[in-house]
């Protein structure tokens, strides 16, 4: 995966992580999906578990993870999320928004390609240090993203989409066509959580066995693209994508 250096950062003003406290379309209102999106310079990760997947329609959940652009158009800002790893098929249409601050900690977005608005606040305590790693021993890497005391955990899939799937599947569609596939499809995770003191604790994650876990989870960067995590199963080796925090540890 490249690392798109050449990538713009966005505007410091979106770092951090959002919780979307409303979601409204010409025919819902949603006050009650977890959501939380992750943004550090360039990269963003994003979890979304409706009240509804749980326990059992796990393929309602929604989530990815790739490269963040900004611009500016007609002195509105626009902002891209171009995702490399996503939950859900590939849909019909990019995904991007129209952004209004109101603030600096609450920030409204309007659908570009859909009829939506969606209203977003930033947690506490998400702001600072940021980093973005990817393992770099794994056919499918999986990103680590840190933004102040917080962090999200992606590993894709292996699955690949079955071969009849279109832009208008949802996973649900897929799974419900494909059931002998359900287990491999279903297994993509996407966990949000806490990064101190050493370790990683998992608020909420796609798979939901995973939440509560406390995990040790220690990063020390041993070059400029590389740093060695130290955690639960040993020492595994990280690509670094992005890191901006004091000194050499990640913790």
């Amino acid at each position: 995966m490249s690392d798109d250096t050449e990538t713009a950062p966005v505007p410091d003003h979106y770092r951090g992580v959002w919780v979307r406290t409303l979601l409204t379309t010409p025919s819902s209102r949603d006050d009650t999906t977890f959501v939380r999106w992750l943004q550090t310079s360039r990269w963003h990760a994003d979890l979304r578990v409706p009240l509804a997947a749980r326990p059992d329609d796990l393929a309602l959940q929604q989530g990815f993870c790739g490269v963040t652009t900004v611009e500016v158009n007609d002195g509105a800002e626009v902002c891209r999320w171009h995702r490399r790893l996503d939950f859900q098929p590939p849909g019909p249409h990019p995904d991007a928004g129209r952004i209004d601050f109101d603030g600096s900690e609450r920030l409204i977005e309007t659908g570009v390609h859909a009829d939506y608005l969606e209203v977003w606040e930033r947690l506490p305590g998400s702001t600072g240090r940021f980093a973005m790693l990817e393992a770099a021993d794994s056919t499918a890497p999986s990103m680590l993203l840190v933004s102040g005391e917080f962090a999200m955990r992606v590993r894709p899939r292996r699955a690949a989409w079955p071969g009849d799937t279109t832009t208008a599947d949802t996973l649900r569609d897929l799974v419900r066509r494909h059931p002998e596939a359900a287990p491999a499809l279903l297994d993509f995770e996407i966990s949000f959580g806490r990064l101190a003191q050493g370790r990683l604790s998992i608020e909420q994650s796609s798979l939901p066995a995973l939440e509560g876990s406390d995990e040790a989870c220690r990063i020390e960067r041993v070059s400029d693209d590389a740093a060695v995590m130290h955690g639960p199963v040993g020492a595994t080796h990280w690509r670094v994508l992005e890191w901006d925090t004091e000194g050499l540890l990640l913790a």
